[in-house]
């Protein structure tokens, strides 16, 4: 876990300590935990970076300041495992370079335990929101 970011550590090591059935609780925890998007996100057609090999609609908005990136999601409630993960994600990353985005490995949900409640295809579409994350910072 060492190429996690400090507080995304935690998250997943609080996922390795949960057993079965808590593992997608908590994870529906951080579900209802997602804001929503800012007033002031353009989500016009022309600004919408949607990640297309999840089965749900999930967009994700970058906002830059100084160098750092910072995450915003619009997933529908209707997912909430997906929007649980990008919660996660939002809370364990914050604002960080890309550098430490880049670092954070693509499977790093396997420490969770999650491939333990979660379907193939869940695990794709979430592993898809990390790489869509990474190519997003690689491009500012």
């Amino acid at each position: 876990m060492s190429n996690l970011p400090p507080r995304l550590a935690e998250i997943v090591e609080d996922f390795s300590l949960c057993v079965g059935q808590e593992k997608l609780e908590y994870l529906l925890e951080f579900a209802e935990k997602l804001p929503p998007l800012p007033n002031w996100v353009d989500t016009s057609e022309a600004n919408m970076d949607q990640v297309h090999e999840c089965v749900s609609p999930v967009f994700i908005y970058p906002e830059w300041k100084e160098g750092k990136i910072f995450y915003h999601f619009d997933i529908p409630e209707e997912a909430p495992t997906v929007r649980g993960y990008a919660s996660l994600l939002q809370e364990g990353i914050g604002w960080t370079t890309p550098e430490a985005i880049e670092q954070i490995p693509q499977e790093f949900y396997l420490q969770m335990g999650l491939q333990h409640v979660l379907t193939g295809q869940r695990l794709n579409g979430v592993t898809a929101v990390l790489a869509h994350m990474k190519q997003l910072a690689r491009n500012p």
